[in-house]
């Protein structure tokens, strides 16, 4: 057992219950496939006491006011930097995330912009048409959000989604899925010491009923959900039950458009790096598939190959590492059945790795970066979101092929392009069907700019301020004069 993990009990307003209703659960380090420590699992008897929680501490959050809430946030930031090299360690226990990758920084950002914002929330005052008088709109909170967090990258997803929402002056019931319940345990034990309330944020590790229970629970006033579009339409399902309104960020396939006249060592580091080595591939806006125009197609398979090869995989405790295992070893086997298919029916040519982690690295869930050349676009590998280190290259003629076919998925999260004609970036880039879209170049996930999908990519946004006001309600206010 590592020491480092022992103390994960959940946190219900100030409270860490040493017991949960649906017993423990042995936690698998993915690095070494060994038992690191004993987790929890709570379920429907812990969120209702931490509704319950979170319904007292958000009317002390409230009283806190603007100010209060902002500075409370601000040293909760601060925290999190003091003590980030213990939180990137948890991760790379945790999830397998390489010190090296960790989204510490990333995290920070986002908490430091919407700790400015508590403060700044402002209404607007008008003359109502046929009626003497004056009203006015202020946004309120909505009261307690349920937050729903996926395994990936707990830090950065807390930080996209809770803070969010505290900002707002809301409380938070937030659930971990007992794969990664360390950082989040850990951050929730840094807000209190920040000074936020007790009860305002509740962390309550759990799985498919601690879920569906928070989802239901008639304290709740809005659920927050990231993950995987087979569970959101169990999350929306439950949620119209209710008639409860829900934000939504789901998977995606992300189309990275290089076009003939491309900087291709740019665009090949970008296509491989932002791929492969993010998360091990397990990242929603990854651009996995990408479209290569057939002049340049050759040149940029051979780049992205020899960058693919590069990459380091090892311990993530190592500052060496770059690449580190998957979540476990189900995603792992999973992943090869993915590789395996695409060997013999993608069309396509395997031009880098397609093996599992050798010697050292054959007990974790290592998966090496793998990318497919020539793939039809039609086939599984390029079309289906793999959630791993795996690449598609597919070949196209044209501008208008090129969109076609990059819009041609039930994903829309993200979007890529690669060109030096400043005409043709914003016509394609009005074109394509997504969210997101970034120009020669990754995604930046700042804070201030909106995030989210189309179609089954989800609906809501976090950054700026409409992610703020993802978490609010507008109070119409009305004074009749004589």
């Amino acid at each position: 057992m590592d020491e480092r993990l022992s103390n994960n009990r959940p946190l219900i307003g100030g409270h860490r219950p040493a017991t949960t209703s649906l017993g423990t659960r042995e936690h698998i380090n993915p690095a070494t496939g060994k038992v690191q420590a004993v987790v929890p699992i709570c379920g429907p008897a812990e969120i209702d006491a931490a509704a319950r929680a979170a319904v007292s501490g958000q009317k002390a959050w409230q009283d806190m006011g603007g100010a209060g809430r902002r500075d409370a946030l601000l040293r909760l930031a601060d925290l999190v930097e003091r003590h980030g090299d213990e939180l990137v360690r948890m991760a790379a226990l945790e999830v397998g995330t390489p010190v090296s990758t960790s989204g510490k920084g990333l995290a920070l950002s986002w908490i430091r912009y919407y700790a400015g914002w508590a403060d700044k929330i402002e209404g607007t005052i008008s003359e109502p048409i046929g009626a003497r008088g004056l009203a006015y709109a202020k946004h309120e909170p909505i009261g307690v959000i349920g937050v729903i967090i996926p395994w990936n990258g707990p830090l950065v997803a807390i930080s996209m989604t809770v803070v969010l929402a505290l900002a707002a002056g809301n409380a938070v019931v937030l659930k971990p899925p007992t794969q990664t319940p360390f950082v989040a345990i850990r951050f929730g034990e840094l807000a209190l010491e920040a000074g936020i309330p007790e009860g305002a944020l509740n962390v309550v590790p759990g799985d498919a009923a601690a879920g569906e229970a928070l989802v239901a629970h008639p304290a709740i006033g809005k659920v927050s959900f990231t993950g995987g579009d087979s569970v959101a339409r169990s999350v929306m399902h439950t949620a119209s039950d209710h008639l409860k309104p829900v934000a939504l960020e789901l998977g995606g396939k992300s189309a990275n458009l290089v076009f003939a006249d491309a900087d291709l060592d740019t665009a090949a580091q970008m296509a491989a790096t932002c791929s492969l080595v993010p998360l091990s591939g397990q990242g929603c806006v990854l651009p996995t598939r990408v479209y290569a125009h057939t002049t340049i197609f050759d040149d940029l398979v051979e780049r992205i190959a020899a960058q693919a090869k590069a990459f380091s995989m090892g311990d993530p405790l190592s500052a060496s590492t770059i690449i580190g295992p998957v979540i476990h070893e189900g995603a792992a086997q999973r992943i090869m059945g993915v590789i395996e298919r695409a060997k013999s029916d993608s069309g396509g040519q395997l031009v880098a790795g397609g093996k599992r982690g050798q010697g050292d690295l054959a007990a974790g869930a290592y998966v090496e970066p793998t990318v497919f050349a020539g793939v039809a676009h039609d086939s599984h590998v390029a079309r289906e979101e793999v959630f791993g280190p795996v690449l598609s290259i597919i070949r196209f003629t044209d501008d208008a092929e090129a969109v076609a076919m990059a819009n041609d998925s039930h994903f829309g999260l993200g979007a890529y392009l690669h060109t030096r004609d400043l005409a043709r970036a914003h016509i394609v880039a009005g074109k394509l069907e997504a969210g997101c879209v970034a120009i020669n170049g990754m995604l930046p996930m700042a804070p201030n700019l909106p995030f989210g999908g189309f179609k089954q990519s989800g609906f809501g946004r976090e950054g700026g301020r409409p992610g703020l006001e993802e978490f609010m309600q507008i109070k119409q206010v009305m004074l009749h004069l004589p």
